[in-house]
């Protein structure tokens, strides 16, 4: 396999082009006559992900040139991509011998194998020795359950507690053999593995959703044996390491009702499933989609109905710009899964994030009224409104979830507080809109996104500069590579009249964020105060070429046209409202990607806008 981001079909004109700008699904339409227009055709919808065509187009080139193996290798990896493995493992068959595609042939030979029930002939299919750490650890995994299916047991953990390799190994190991034990009948083993697994949060940090797995899979152990208090006291750790995950709180749920929860795979189908799964969640981060995309779709082609690959697999095709294939996904989790509720909550976003906006808050309001407790409805809800511009309705909102966390509100609670701020500031309420952000850091002391919101509106009000630039810069320490926090302070500076000090800052927030509109004008603005003013033409010219807003394109326009005015001496006073001029940029509500030796990183999913969902 190659490295994540590189590609299934080695270097050369076949790899996808990662680079390409995530768009909506749309069929390229070109007049295909040759094999050259056809590869090329297929080369842009791949770049695009925009699967269904690149499919069509390689076949059309196919018909051009039926014995171009590079054609048909890289048409069965858009099959398998493309949820189609019927499809993809035909064209498997009938591929000869090529190193650049041994693992994900041998792969789906052994998926194919399992599927099946041929378990001895999925084992032929791996390669356990390979020299790639990952190909090395989901062969081994993936032949442990095949072992299982077979009924040696025996043979499947010895193979998994002698595999050697990098420290991150044990979390994933350790899961599986656990899971296996208790597959065999082996509860006593199944437990001890389990619990040195969980007593090992290091690791975790490695494979979150792993480690939260095996969390739950102990707590279920636990409950399954009739030792509810171990089983509660287990889904603390999980809870500890992962709060508001919402299947461990449903698990919760379940056990104090004494509703018992069901083993977490019955069969070798699904381990080897769970396995792709791990993998695939664990190396998921940008520019890694292609090799993620085929562990969870050759997952789903062992287990259909599992709610986390679905549940992901709809969040990725999210962040390719897929939505309509993201809510195709959503609708198939299981409607009594732990995680329907939060594919329903993803499916009202990408609702939005598609244009349709009545549909999703009519669908995320009616999630609301379903359980008015679930505080990330409230969160998904208010996103949409934010993203309307219906800062009235987005602040009611708030304050109803506000009123159902009650007087003790929790250090979770703090977006809670941090939205309310943002839509009472829109509404230009500032008193209650500073007494929001305030609670929010008192809830969350040092929370980047709140310290750069808060001290920025400061300064652009001109009151409490010398607080407002110490936490905007605090904010900047926090999240040194966050081109909207870096931009904050940038801008603050040029509020401030310190016009090369806001050169140096936004020079910086345009490396983070090249392709920022705002950012760019900004930079031009600064550019041109220092009298850098052929640079500032520059800048503004290249806010143009990224889509700025109506209202911002005309203010470009016009600084192009007759440059900026003379500076106006800096006031004395706040204005006379109290309200800020100028909007605060929020970042993104992702978190920071962390590493583990030569894992690669994992960068969390999107908890999309506003925190409405989370995955742990």
């Amino acid at each position: 396999m190659a490295t994540p981001g590189t590609g299934w079909i080695g270097s050369g004109s076949m790899t996808r082009a990662h680079a390409a700008p995530a768009q909506e699904d749309k069929s390229v339409e070109v007049n295909i006559r040759s094999f050259a227009a056809a590869f090329l055709a297929a080369q842009t919808a791949d770049a695009q992900f925009d699967l269904a065509s690149a499919i069509t187009f390689y076949r059309k080139a196919l018909e051009f040139d039926p014995t171009n193996e590079r054609i048909r290798e890289r048409l069965m990896v858009d099959l398998f991509m493309d949820g189609r493995f019927d499809e993809g493992i035909e064209i498997v068959r009938s591929l000869e011998a090529d190193g650049a595609v041994d693992q994900l042939r041998d792969l789906a030979l052994a998926v194919d194998a399992m599927r099946r029930g041929d378990y001895d002939k999925a084992v032929d299919h791996l390669d356990t020795a390979s020299t790639n750490p990952i190909d090395r650890l989901l062969n081994t995994l993936i032949a442990a359950w095949a072992d299982a299916g077979a009924g040696d047991g025996a043979k499947a953990l010895a193979s998994l507690e002698s595999l050697e390799g990098p420290p991150w190994y044990p979390v994933f190991t350790q899961f599986h053999a656990a899971a296996i034990a208790e597959f065999m009948g082996d509860i006593a083993k199944a437990r001890q593995i389990y619990q040195t697994a969980v007593t090992d949060k290091s690791t975790g940090s490695a494979a979150p959703d792993t480690f939260v797995r095996t969390v739950m899979a102990l707590a279920a152990l636990e409950a399954r044996q009739g030792n509810m208090r171990a089983a509660l006291d287990t889904l603390a750790l999980g809870e500890e390491f992962s709060p508001g995950f919402a299947p461990i709180t449903a698990m919760r749920q379940s056990i104090k009702n004494n509703d018992l929860p069901d083993l977490d795979v019955t069969d070798a189908r699904q381990g080897a499933a769970a396995a792709l799964f791990s993998l695939g969640s664990a190396v998921n981060r940008k520019g890694a989609e292609e090799t993620v995309t085929l562990y969870l779709q050759l997952a789903r082609a062992l287990d259909p109905e599992n709610a986390a690959t679905l549940v992901t697999l709809g969040n990725l095709k999210e962040t390719l710009g897929k939505r309509e294939e993201a809510i195709a996904i959503y609708r198939q989790v299981p409607k009594d899964s732990p995680m329907r509720r939060i594919s329903e909550l993803q499916l009202g976003l990408a609702l939005s994030d598609l244009g349709n906006h009545e549909e999703a808050r009519a669908h995320l309001k009616a999630l609301i009224e379903a359980d008015p407790s679930d505080l990330r409805s409230y969160l998904a809800y208010g996103s949409v409104l934010s993203s309307d511009e219906d800062y009235e309705a987005m602040a009611e909102t708030y304050e109803k979830a506000i009123a159902i966390v009650g007087a003790v509100p929790s250090r979770n609670d703090w977006n809670l507080f941090f939205q309310l701020g943002i839509a009472y500031e829109r509404l230009k309420q500032w008193p209650r809109a500073e007494a929001a952000l305030q609670r929010a850091l008192q809830l969350y002391p040092n929370q980047p996104q709140v310290m750069n919101y808060l001290g920025y509106s400061w300064i652009d009000m001109n009151i409490n500069l010398e607080a407002g630039m110490e936490m905007i810069q605090a904010a900047v320490d926090l999240r040194p590579n966050d081109g909207y926090i870096v931009d904050s302070l940038g801008w603050a500076y040029y509020r401030l009249g310190a016009y090369e000090e806001a050169v140096q800052e936004l020079e910086r927030a345009v490396e983070l964020r090249p392709a920022d509109p705002t950012i760019n004008d900004h930079l031009g603005d600064a550019y041109w105060r220092v009298g850098r003013k052929i640079e500032a033409g520059f800048q503004w010219n290249r806010a143009l070429i990224h889509e700025p807003t109506p209202e911002l394109e005309a203010e470009i326009k016009a600084k192009l046209k007759d440059g900026l005015p003379p500076v106006e001496p800096s006031p004395s006073v706040p204005s006379a409202n109290g309200e800020p001029k100028t909007t605060p940029r929020a970042p993104e509500p992702r978190a920071p990607a962390t590493g583990s030796d030569d894992l690669p990183e994992k960068t969390e999913w999107r908890p999309l806008r506003g925190n409405a969902a989370h995955f742990g």
